[in-house]
């Protein structure tokens, strides 16, 4: 995995702008019961964004996890289930609308072999999710001048792709 600076990307919120403009026209009625929307990548660096973009896009990936404390430092609020975020890729461009349908917090050890599957990353297994987000949550705890433990709480996120319409 690419450990390059996140900040590399700029997300561009005036497309993300137009592609929630887009699927707020074809669906009204979910958009006024949905409210606002995040914009946000996947990943810690543009190689990663694009590389776990590509696996929603063809269906593979649906879900996600993430480290509580990611979200301390900007005061940013946990995920909701019903909630809509705009996935960018590596350059900061908008490319797909999802949203949350299940959310659980849990340490490393309540992962499971569902849930490493869903997430859809390398061979799918639970030892490979284990392997990879050990490292992921080590060099990201680093970067934010902290340190990660299996004892830390954790975001367990499923997601749907709403739009665009046709993305499986």
């Amino acid at each position: 995995m690419d450990s390059s600076d996140p900040s590399e990307i700029t997300l561009d919120f005036d497309a993300a702008a137009l592609l929630w403009d887009a699927y707020a026209a074809a669906f009204p009625n979910q958009v006024a019961a949905a409210g606002e929307y995040t914009v946000e990548t996947f990943g810690d660096s543009p190689a990663m964004a694009d590389e776990l973009l590509a696996l929603v896009l063809d269906g593979r990936k649906r879900a996600t996890s993430s480290h509580v404390a990611d979200y301390v430092p900007d005061g940013e609020p946990l995920p909701r289930i019903g909630t809509h975020w705009i996935v960018c890729d590596g350059t900061g461009a908008s490319k797909a609308i999802l949203r949350t349908v299940e959310l659980r917090l849990g340490t490393f050890a309540d992962a499971d072999e569902a849930f490493a599957y869903d997430e859809g990353e390398d061979d799918r297994s639970l030892a490979s999710w284990q392997r990879e987000h050990r490292k992921f949550w080590e060099r990201t705890a680093a970067a934010r001048g902290g340190s990660w433990s299996e004892e830390d709480e954790l975001v367990f996120e499923r997601f749907d792709v709403v739009w665009p319409a046709g993305a499986r």
